[in-house]
């Protein structure tokens, strides 16, 4: 790594590449130093950027330490300002050979003769983009834009040299020479993103300088970039959000900003990488804690029924029945131009409370609530955050309310087909992935027992053929309700076909299994002997308890033996296996 700069103006030129030197001067208490280079070549060799009146004598004392003045024929400059062209007067005085020239593109040419010289211009766009110093081609790139117009870079081939003007600049607090390590990129940063006017158009010159190889890059503020760092510096400026300025309305606080552009840039990719709330929040959360002490992100949206539900952390923003407070309730549903940020503080501290419209309509729907740890004022940069924000949220809470609509009719669309759509009790398909499980465990030796009961409703063929089948349809639900309500949580009440029912009792012996079958029996001739005699329903059940090792149909055809019993003995009544 090179040495640092220092404010010393006896310091000499440093060779930063095969016969490519840094000849410029430091400014004491400047975070815009500007560099000067010179590439020698005999006496055809070249000044980049020449400097401005505050530093170009240091520049002429480094250069004669290296080639006599006269020994420059080009002056090249990148562009009109005056750091880097303030020092032509001097130069046009110093200037003694006839072929002496300054380089530059047309643009730049036509505010640079505003300077008063006599030398000519040498225009890179009328030579082929190409400067040929015998032996040694520098070659001239077109960076429109960055940061103006007809901005170009200066490239040496011979060292992998990229003198790269404004591009690849930086702020430096503490200026060295040679960038030492990544933490460089926090110094290019804010510089391109308040200078530059967009990442497209920073794209477009970052995809043309993957054609070279590059060595070093020199830029005309900041630090020289070495190999190392140069592929890593340009991947990180892809991604970079620059025109700073577009996003404000008078405020030019360069670091500031750029805090707030680091926030927004977090805060979207947040938005772009997580699928769900569940990840987005959290992500948010950290996006906006350099600008803000978020604790917590949560929602409250009107569902499709118009009713307010909560999106939070302790539902993992699946989304719960919660009412909201009247400052939450006076903006949903809301018309008109609300505040793009409402401040609400009330006894769990202060919240930012960020109003969602759906696109091209103009009432809220939803809204995202930020709370915060402290009391903070909320300037017009975090405002400006927020209402560029709530576009991209808005869409993600629209995607957790689609994805939750989508689990509820999956869940819906699963339960229909695990259920018995009369009697709302298990179906058969169920029941044999169920008591798969069911009976592992039991093999395992983790349950005590299994008991299964056998259920046939008494004389239902009398009531379907009497009262019609209307009235037998309701005969089962009767009697499935008693066996919902009469089993317990962990036990499996299911439907076989007809008026057959099966209940597994988990962890029962065959004589609990007995007394728990002679509730339910006794709970269904309750609830149905006050109907008229001819409805009166009762029930038969068979139990039997399960053997380890034992199948389905094994067990069940021991219980459908004792349901026969139960019914050859006179029916409503249990009959053990």
């Amino acid at each position: 790594m090179g040495p640092p700069l220092t404010p010393r103006p006896e310091d000499g030129p440093v060779e930063i590449a095969d016969r490519v030197w840094w000849v410029g001067h430091l400014l004491p208490d400047d975070v815009f130093q500007c560099h000067v280079y010179l590439v020698e070549h005999a006496d055809q060799s070249v000044l980049i950027d020449p400097g401005s009146v505050l530093t170009f004598p240091s520049t002429v004392r480094k250069i004669e330490k290296v080639i006599p003045f006269d020994h420059i024929r080009y002056f090249l400059c990148s562009h009109q300002d005056p750091d880097i062209g303030a020092a032509l007067p001097q130069i046009d005085q110093m200037v003694t050979r006839p072929d002496a020239c300054l380089v530059t593109d047309w643009r730049s040419a036509a505010l640079l003769k505003h300077y008063g010289t006599n030398l000519p211009f040498w225009l890179v766009d009328s030579h082929d983009w190409q400067l040929d110093l015998g032996g040694r081609v520098l070659d001239f790139l077109l960076t429109p834009y960055l940061h103006f117009a007809g901005a170009f870079v200066t490239f040496d081939s011979a060292t992998g040299t990229l003198f790269s003007s404004d591009l690849f600049g930086g702020f430096t607090k503490e200026p060295r020479l040679f960038a030492e390590d990544f933490e460089y990129f926090e110094a290019i940063r804010p510089f391109h993103e308040h200078y530059m006017p967009s990442r497209d158009i920073l794209g477009h010159t970052l995809r043309k300088l993957d054609r070279l190889d590059l060595k070093l890059i020199a830029p005309q503020h900041g630090s020289i970039i070495p190999r190392q760092l140069i592929r890593p510096i340009i991947a990180r400026l892809r991604d970079l959000e620059c025109g700073l300025y577009l996003k404000v309305e008078n405020d030019t606080d360069i670091e500031r900003l750029s805090r707030v552009n680091t926030a927004l840039r977090d805060a979207l990719k947040a938005l772009v990488l997580h699928r769900q709330l569940g990840g987005v929040a959290p992500a948010l959360v950290e996006a906006f804690r350099p600008l803000l002490p978020v604790t917590l992100l949560d929602f409250y949206v009107l569902d499709e029924t118009g009713g307010p539900i909560h999106l939070a952390l302790r539902n993992d923003y699946r989304g719960a029945a919660r009412p909201p407070g009247p400052e939450i309730c006076q903006l949903l549903d809301s018309r008109g131009g609300a505040d793009s940020v409402v401040i609400h503080d009330g006894p769990a501290g202060r919240r930012l409370l960020v109003p969602l419209r759906p696109p091209s309509a103009d009432y809220v729907y939803a809204v995202a609530v930020l709370h915060l740890a402290d009391p903070v004022d909320v300037g017009p940069e975090i405002r400006n955050v927020l209402a560029e924000i709530a576009p991209p949220l808005q869409v993600a809470v629209e995607s957790e309310l689609m994805y939750r609509a989508l689990d509820l009719k999956r869940v819906e669309m699963y339960q229909r087909s695990i259920r018995d759509p009369l009697t709302g009790l298990h179906n058969r398909g169920y029941l044999e992935d169920a008591v798969d499980r069911l009976f592992a465990i039991h093999d395992r030796g983790a349950t005590p027992g299994i008991a299964v009961a056998m259920v046939d409703i008494d004389h239902f063929k009398r009531v379907n053929d009497t009262l019609g089948h209307a009235r037998g349809d309701v005969v089962l639900r009767e009697v499935a309700d008693v066996l919902a309500d009469g089993t317990r949580r962990g036990d499996l009440a299911v439907r076989l076909g007809g008026e057959e029912f099966a209940i597994f009792f988990v962890g029962l012996t065959g004589g609990g299994a007995v007394e728990a079958a002679e509730r339910l029996r006794a709970e269904c001739s309750r609830r149905t002997s006050k109907a008229p005699e001819s409805t009166h329903v009762t029930i038969s059940v068979g139990v039997a308890e399960r053997q380890r090792g034992e199948a389905l149909p094994q067990v069940l055809r021991r219980a459908d033996s004792a349901l026969y019993a139960a019914k050859a003995g006179g029916r409503d009544r249990v009959c053990r296996g």
